[in-house]
């Protein structure tokens, strides 16, 4: 049997699965690069058929033959009255090919059970509508076009290759814990094969040599509320709670958000200059690693080290400092793939980013202090303008290593940088205390309280 006969009785297959669809719900649209199926149960065949077929028929073997064979019908009745083509096999079957066209493909819910796949017009299409039939005089087979377009649709993601090189490996550092958590002595080390690193200055910015996926360091996983942070004055600037007036740190829950929206974390080796003054912000850095918050949908934890591409930044203005907020997405997220730019997030996790500034606006309010402003009127700037932003702090991260700005308080205590005065050996390492797997302390309860600001968009 031919490769375009087997296509042709898979496709008889699949759609005899739905037995009240009249033949007229298969009429062809004038639309262009939309197929649109107006009924729930053909598109529940369209992935069982498209599956079996897609090693079975390959778009660049649809060159038509003078020679007809049987077409595809419904019910034993030709499908949408077409004439048919003879398809001429492969010459080289090992040169066949999984359909993969460079334009991707996207899907929106539309109303009355609908399903619409777009393609850009360099690719063949159909749309299947019940209304504007065409002529049934086609030189090329609708069952093939129904095999190209959908083939290709819902089996080939747009490639992705600099997202491949973390998927499914596990992770290189691990977290040495001392002490108890939710207490003042607790601490978390990052350890690198068993041995202590500075998640400051010894974890590279960048996981890949494109320079296309960095590394994060997660503190504060999302919907917690200790306010960790990567310690800047102690020795390999361990994780530890925040502290104001000998009392831990806590963010409030302001409704109807609980703790922090997202893994919440820094870029390691970046460094906002509180010596520099923005020249678009108008504000000088906060003297920290560059904050960062990931919307992937699992919860991370403290220590760990992910693998984020950027998308966009806010520019939050924290007491007159500018404090930079770069918006990522774990390369392992299945949104991934998705995920590009900040207009994706928009597109794909509506409200987030409104959430997001909301949350900053109004998270201080609770003690007293006043809501935080933006730079930028608040908005969220792109990928591009974000990793402008992270090579300015990874540079000024530069200057404080090799001391051309002042370090003030700050530990640069590291165990991997060539050349660097301050790298240490292992016998200064091995001061720092043996792990424990200590539970948390118990908090009080006001942690959990939810407090409701007036104006807060709900």
């Amino acid at each position: 049997m031919s490769l375009f006969s087997r296509a042709v009785n898979l496709l008889e297959c699949s759609l005899t699965k739905v037995p009240s669809l009249p033949p007229s719900a298969l009429a062809r649209s004038r639309t262009g690069n939309q197929a649109v199926l107006r009924s729930s149960r053909l598109c529940q065949a369209i992935p069982c058929f498209t599956a079996r077929l897609s090693t079975a028929c390959h778009p660049a073997a649809l060159a038509p033959s003078s020679a007809p064979v049987r077409g595809a019908s419904l019910h034993g009745k030709p499908l949408l009255g077409t004439t048919t083509t003879k398809l001429a096999p492969p010459t080289n079957s090992h040169a066949i090919r999984p359909p993969c066209p460079s334009s991707s493909f996207s899907s929106a819910a539309l109303p009355s059970h609908t399903l619409r796949f777009t393609s850009s017009p360099s690719h063949h299409s159909v749309s299947l509508s019940a209304h504007h039939p065409r002529p049934a005089a086609s030189t090329v087979n609708r069952a093939a076009l129904l095999t190209r377009h959908f083939s290709s649709s819902i089996h080939c993601p747009s490639p992705q290759s600099d997202l491949t090189m973390s998927a499914g490996k596990p992770s290189e550092y691990t977290v040495r814990k001392v002490g108890q958590p939710n207490t003042l002595d607790y601490r978390a080390y990052i350890e690198k094969d068993g041995v202590p690193v500075s998640p400051f200055h010894d974890i590279p910015l960048y996981a890949n040599e494109q320079k296309t996926i960095l590394n994060m360091v997660v503190e504060i996983p999302r919907w917690t509320n200790a306010k960790l942070e990567i310690c800047k004055e102690e020795f390999l600037n361990p994780i530890k709670q925040d502290v104001k007036k000998g009392k831990l740190r806590y963010v409030r829950n302001c409704f109807p958000h609980k703790g922090y929206l997202w893994n919440y974390g820094a870029f390691p080796r970046t460094w906002e200059d509180p010596n520099v003054v923005h020249p678009e912000t108008k504000a000088k850095g906060d003297n920290d690693p560059l904050d960062v918050c990931e919307v992937g949908e699992l919860v991370g934890y403290t220590g760990q080290v992910k693998q984020v591409k950027v998308l966009g930044v806010m520019a939050l203005l924290d007491e007159e400092e500018t404090d930079w907020k770069v918006i990522v997405i774990d390369v392992n997220d299945p949104l991934a793939n998705k995920l590009h730019d900040i207009e994706d997030v928009e597109r794909h996790l509506p409200g987030l980013m409104r959430a997001t500034n909301e949350w900053f606006r109004i998270y201080k309010i609770p003690d007293g202090k006043p809501e935080n402003q933006f730079a930028f009127s608040g908005e969220c700037k792109n990928k591009k303008y974000a990793m402008e932003i992270v090579h300015e702090c990874a540079d000024a991260w530069d200057r404080l290593m090799t001391g051309k700005s002042q370090r003030g308080g700050m530990s640069i205590a590291n165990t991997t940088i060539e050349g660097s005065p301050d790298r240490v050996d292992a016998s200064k390492i091995e001061s720092i205390p043996a792990g424990q797997d200590l539970a948390p302390a118990p908090i009080e309860g006001s942690v959990d309280k939810w407090f409701f600001i007036s104006g807060a968009a709900v």
